[in-house]
């Protein structure tokens, strides 16, 4: 009984982050509230609270979520390379095309970066931080074991890898968002700022290139 029970919780939970998931995709993270999310999922809101102790948690969760298929993406861009440097291009352009195909996952993450970690933490159970971290660290394994590998055949000059690769991850959304955004801003003349298209590819490469030369790769 308690196995079938911890079974149909389980289904649950993942009708719900699929769920939430979907409407991150078609409308935006802030447009994705719990009573569309209860509709979707063909429950009432309520039971939503009985499987997540808020919102913020089942928003984890569905960040979560993008990160496993995320990481499994991260990996096979390395697998397809030999040399670290294009190990490097691969798996940060990999990076840079989820961002990109994603834009609710480069919303989410950079919400949940929106202040110290232990603020979040408070937020959420053990177990869903526990998860979190789960999904952030099997990304940046991937980058930092690429970086390791450049340091070892002397194509890097990184003196912590794992530092480097949570930089990079973080750099990376940041520009990225400039693809969000989809124009910036220059000034025409003086004291007139003017808006002009950004193209996505560039953008792309723009992190590639930044990723390469922050790792002292020519």
């Amino acid at each position: 009984m308690a196995s079938r029970t911890s079974t149909l919780r389980q289904t649950r939970e993942r009708d719900l982050v699929a769920a939430t998931r979907a409407l991150f995709d078609e409308r935006g993270v802030q447009e994705a509230g719990v009573e569309e999310i209860a509709q979707a999922a063909g429950i009432a809101r309520g039971l939503i609270y009985r499987h997540f102790s808020s919102r913020d948690e089942l928003y984890v969760l569905t960040v979560t979520d993008y990160l496993d298929e995320l990481a499994a993406e991260l990996e096979a861009a390395v697998s397809g390379a030999k040399a670290p440097r294009k190990q490097l291009e691969r798996v940060t352009e990999a990076y840079a095309n989820y961002c990109r195909r994603y834009p609710a996952f480069l919303d989410a993450s950079l919400a949940l970066m929106r202040g110290p970690a232990r603020e979040l933490h408070a937020l959420v159970s053990e177990s869903v931080w526990l998860r979190l971290g789960q999904g952030m660290a099997r990304c940046l394994g991937c980058l930092a074991d690429v970086l390791r590998r450049g340091v070892e055949t002397g194509d890097f000059d990184v003196d912590d890898p794992d530092y480097m690769a949570t930089a990079l991850w973080t750099q990376a959304l940041g520009i990225m968002h400039l693809a969000r955004l989809g124009v910036g801003v220059r000034q025409a003349a003086p004291g007139m700022p003017e808006l002009f298209k950004v193209d996505p590819d560039q953008i792309v490469r723009t992190c590639v290139a930044t990723a390469l030369a922050a790792v002292g790769s020519d």
